[in-house]
């Protein structure tokens, strides 16, 4: 018989500890998100862990800027950034106040809300591929730059809330590089997933970009 997940909210508390804890110790847990059209439900799967102003793979390390505020803190709330002209990140802050780190939410399997999911992730082959990266998670979920800053715990129905739900056995989850880190970030083992789950994101190596070659007049 399989068990249900637990429905009991995460506290602040959780997130108020070192990102390399909290990373491992959100798989397997609920994201809710909650808007007009109806409530998602995403078991986590995937996720990143990034510490700030010590990671040279960490938007926030060379300090605080406009764009990477919230990952500031407190603790508990949501930072949001755009990459490439296109898609939206989901990360969670986590950590002592005034010290930058959080966490990415790269991949999920959506266990309520799919049809919703569904008429945003057009090109998604099946379900499990609705939330499998992390811009197709905020992809699926509507998430966006109006979300950044959010409190995880603002209210009885924040837009977004984690739940204590299913976390995996620890033989389970996996760690290594992150996907697409390159320089001195590049080799820390601070992606985790679950091992074996469909959703989780294939593994990308950094890839510079090249610059067009000038050709001979």
């Amino acid at each position: 018989m399989t068990k249900s997940p637990d429905r009991t909210p995460l506290t602040r508390d959780f997130f108020a500890r070192d990102v390399l804890e909290v990373a491992p110790d959100l798989l397997g847990r609920t994201l809710v998100r909650r808007e007009p059209a109806g409530t998602i439900e995403l078991r986590l799967t995937e996720v990143e862990a990034y510490a700030g102003e010590i990671d040279p793979g960490s938007h926030a390390f060379r300090g605080r800027t406009a764009r990477n505020s919230t990952m500031f803190g407190p603790p508990g709330h949501t930072y949001v950034y755009f990459t490439y002209g296109m898609w939206h990140c989901l990360n969670l802050v986590c950590g002592p106040d005034g010290h930058a780190s959080g966490v990415l939410l790269r991949a999920g399997e959506i266990n309520v809300g799919a049809h919703l999911a569904r008429e945003r992730r057009i090109s998604a082959r099946n379900d499990k591929e609705l939330a499998k990266g992390p811009a197709r998670l905020a992809t699926a979920l509507d998430v966006d730059r109006d979300l950044n800053g959010s409190d995880l715990f603002g209210g009885p129905t924040p837009a977004l809330s984690i739940l204590h739900g299913t976390p995996p056995p620890r033989d389970l989850v996996r760690s290594g590089p992150r996907t697409g880190v390159g320089g001195g970030g590049a080799h820390q083992p601070w992606r985790f997933w679950i091992e074996g789950d469909p959703t989780v994101s294939p593994y990308r190596a950094h890839a510079p970009r090249r610059r067009p070659s000038r050709k001979a007049t």
